[in-house]
């Protein structure tokens, strides 16, 4: 099969099955938990989330993306790279677990939300372990695999949620159900894995450190990342009251279901662009250019549409509990626009092994969102911080596309972004004229607005549409790898 009509393949199913999980499953649990903790329960279910991502970041020591990396190489020992480093995986996040109850001294949290954040440390194990796997899938382009596991884990989840509702099981048991779908998640990932490739832990300390020599500026990576991306709604919760943070993690909610889309492609395309960079600099930048107009194409109208949208999508997803979110959605959702382009040229800088460049660049940016979050939160609450996720988001995306200018060697090209713009201002105006009708109506018309000027400005043509699915059009013919018999 060739790589384009495989990639075209895991887009479509991964975009269906995620708009499912994101639009019918994961609102609705949204919808039972806000409905039932209320602005305060919700406040600490998302001080406990945002523990779990800072674990994850400890836990994560850059293994993911670099292993996807190696084992995508031409002759890479899949099996010997994944018997130490998974073991390595494990011991990380074994390790964040034990240790997770002496960093929560330096918090003055009730007893139940120090005790959720123990739980959720715990899950981080199968979390980590699902990322680290999915360089498996990656490889041979079966993301698709991956999306029917996380499906399931979330029909899963919110089973259990309705259950605990239901029950009036109460908060704890809203954060064990989380775990538990992580761990559902995890074997799930592992035992498809096995059809192609088996692989046991290998503890290798000297392979460790060869291997950590390279991730460790990824993983410190991750750690920054979590800094600019996650630490708002910790310093929320230490300087304003849970109702606070409930109110603007209802809105940051709805921006961490649709990032699945600039992370989906990237993680799709990257095995893709390892390939190339350093042996086809020009087929290198053809998929690299294809990929940054798919991400033009993408944001424009999420970024426009939930903007005019706003109120009925915090309606549908909190009741009416949570009002002060609206504006709050309005203005992170132009972060999430930077988020696309920052997720996009950090891979860039991955695969043309400068991750050392990436990491100082982040640091950078975490410190001055740090500052920045301090002084914002202090004065304006769930405002300032999503104020400073757009300022922070930004700034990455400005100084990410800097390096890979400098040291990729590579500029994307803007050549339809005036017909993307255009385009997206025609689904504006539509969406402005049908405020006064049901969303549905009003959303429908909205992205057939869009997608008739972008036909009519011929921003993507016919052929390049087909040329994703045919052999004629595809970038490159390779074999797939089967699985095992």
């Amino acid at each position: 099969m060739t790589i384009a009509r495989k990639i075209a393949y895991n887009v479509v199913l991964n975009s269906f099955l995620k708009v499912i999980s994101t639009v019918a499953l994961s609102l609705f649990s949204i919808r039972l938990i806000t409905g039932y903790l209320g602005q305060e329960g919700f406040g600490q279910y998302s001080t406990v989330l945002a523990f779990f991502a800072f674990f994850s970041a400890l836990a994560d020591l850059g293994l993911g993306s670099v292993t996807a990396r190696e084992i995508s190489r031409e002759g890479a020992d899949e099996k010997n790279i994944l018997d130490k480093v998974f073991s390595l995986r494990l011991s990380s996040s074994l390790a964040v677990f034990l240790l997770s109850p002496l960093l929560l001294i330096f918090f003055n949290y009730s007893h139940d939300l120090k005790i959720s954040i123990v739980i959720i440390a715990g899950a981080v194990v199968f979390s980590t372990a699902s990322l680290l796997l999915n360089g498996v899938f990656q490889k041979r382009l079966a993301m698709d695999r991956v999306a029917w596991v996380e499906f399931a884990g979330k029909l899963f989840q919110v089973g259990l949620i309705v259950l605990i509702v239901r029950n009036n099981l109460g908060f704890l048991a809203i954060t064990t159900a989380l775990s538990m779908s992580l761990a559902f998640n995890a074997i799930g990932v592992f035992s498809l894995s096995r059809r192609y490739v088996k692989f046991y832990p290998h503890f290798d300390f000297a392979y460790w450190r060869s291997f950590l020599h390279e991730s460790l500026p990824m993983g410190a990576t991750a750690i920054i990342t979590f800094m600019y991306f996650k630490l708002d709604t910790i310093i929320l919760s230490v300087l304003q009251p849970s109702a606070h943070v409930g109110i603007y993690n209802v809105a940051y909610k709805i921006i961490e279901n649709l990032i699945f889309f600039p992370a989906m492609l990237a993680g799709l395309i990257l095995p893709i662009l390892s390939r190339f960079i350093f042996t086809n600099h020009k087929q290198f930048k053809d998929i690299a250019d294809k990929t940054f107009i798919v991400f033009l194409l993408i944001i424009a109208p999420i970024v426009i549409g939930t903007f005019f949208l706003a109120p009925d999508i915090i309606y549908i997803i909190s009741g009416g509990g949570f009002p002060e979110s609206v504006l709050v959605l309005r203005i992170l959702i132009f972060a999430l626009g930077f988020i696309f382009f920052g997720h996009f040229f950090t891979t860039l800088l991955v695969v043309g092994n400068a991750q050392k460049k990436l990491m100082k660049a982040l640091l950078i940016a975490a410190v001055f969102n740090i500052a920045l979050n301090m002084f914002l939160i202090t004065r304006y609450s769930y405002i300032g911080a999503a104020l400073s996720s757009v300022v922070t988001e930004t700034f990455v995306a400005i100084m990410t596309a800097f390096l890979v200018k400098k040291y990729i060697r590579y500029t994307p090209s803007f050549k339809p972004i005036g017909k993307i713009a255009l385009s997206g201002a025609m689904m504006g105006g539509a969406l402005l004229i049908l405020k006064p009708y049901n969303f549905l109506i009003a959303g429908t018309v909205g992205v057939a607005t869009y997608l008739l000027f972008l036909w009519l400005t011929r921003a993507v043509t016919t052929d390049e549409i087909l040329g994703l699915v045919s052999r004629r059009g595809a970038i490159v013919s390779v074999e797939i790898e089967t699985p095992l018999s």
